[in-house]
Parts: structure tokens; C-alpha cells; sequence
């Protein structure tokens, strides 16, 4: 199903993005006021990011709103 293929895809992003900043998902979470394990249900896909949440990890995350798109080259 192509939702969840997003889901997956935005929340590699998502993952990707706290990597390059060597950030755990506690530093993720503590820093973006989001739970932990909500922050690892985003990264694997199983909760859907809503566009308010996009836009307050992009803020803490410093990164454009966009960044978290251009994963979704892959899905079709």
C-alpha cells in the first residue's frame, strides 16, 4: 500500500537525519518534546508523521521540510 510506503520512506528520513547529526533517539526526543518510543514508531514506520510533527522535527532536526520528501523518490 502506498501510505505505508510513505510512512517508511519519511520515517528513513527521519532516522537518517538523526544519524547525521549522531543523535539518539532519546537526544531526538528530548530535544523535538516527543516520546522516545513515538520517535521510534515514526523511524520504522508504524505511526504516521502528521504535518504539524513534520514541521517541528524539521525545526529541531534543522533541516527544510522538504528533506524528509526526498526519500519518497522511491515509491511509487
Amino acid at each position: 500500500m502506498i501510505s505505508d510506503d510513505v510512512n517508511i520512506a519519511v520515517g528513513k528520513a527521519l532516522a537518517a537525519r538523526r544519524k547525521e547529526l549522531g543523535l539518539s533517539l532519546a537526544q531526538v526526543s528530548k530535544r523535538c518534546g516527543v516520546s522516545l518510543q513515538q520517535i521510534h514508531r515514526y523511524e520504522v514506520g508504524h505511526t504516521p508523521l502528521t504535518v504539524a510533527m513534520l514541521v517541528q522535527l524539521s525545526k529541531c532536526l534543522d533541516v527544510p521540510l522538504a528533506y524528509f520528501f526526498e526519500y519518497l523518490k522511491d515509491v511509487a
